[in-house]
């Protein structure tokens, strides 16, 4: 698949449950592949303070590079890049990979968030 995207963006559009993962792929350089995107929607996440479920809700930018092989930086510039070593790209793996990375986050409910204003 990652040979097929060219300098004309490919557009793409993954839904998981109350999540739209939306953008584009378009070849950048040498073999790396620039992922522009939105993470859009409803999140179920657990309160880190009080421990109740919640709805959080989305609206990311995501930005990286996918590279055809084994990545070798030159040590000049910093990138967010993704290794895909047999030259396809499952968008679904990564939504849940970014879906991941956000949950991990510090994250609280309406009523806790309230209760630390109040505090602060």
């Amino acid at each position: 698949m990652l040979r097929k995207v060219t300098k004309t963006p490919l557009d793409f559009q993954v839904q998981s449950n109350k999540i739209t993962f939306k953008g584009y792929l378009k070849y950048d350089s040498a073999k790396l592949i620039l992922l522009k995107a939105n993470i859009s929607g409803t999140l179920e996440k657990s309160c880190d303070i009080c421990a109740e479920d919640f709805n959080l809700e989305i609206n990311e930018n995501v930005e990286f590079f996918i590279n055809d092989g084994i990545f070798e930086d030159d040590g000049d510039t910093l990138l967010d890049v993704v290794e895909s070593l047999n030259g396809n790209v499952d968008i679904e793996e990564l939504l849940n990979s970014e879906i991941e990375l956000i949950k991990s986050d510090y994250h609280s409910c309406d009523n806790c968030s309230e209760q630390e204003e109040t505090e602060s």
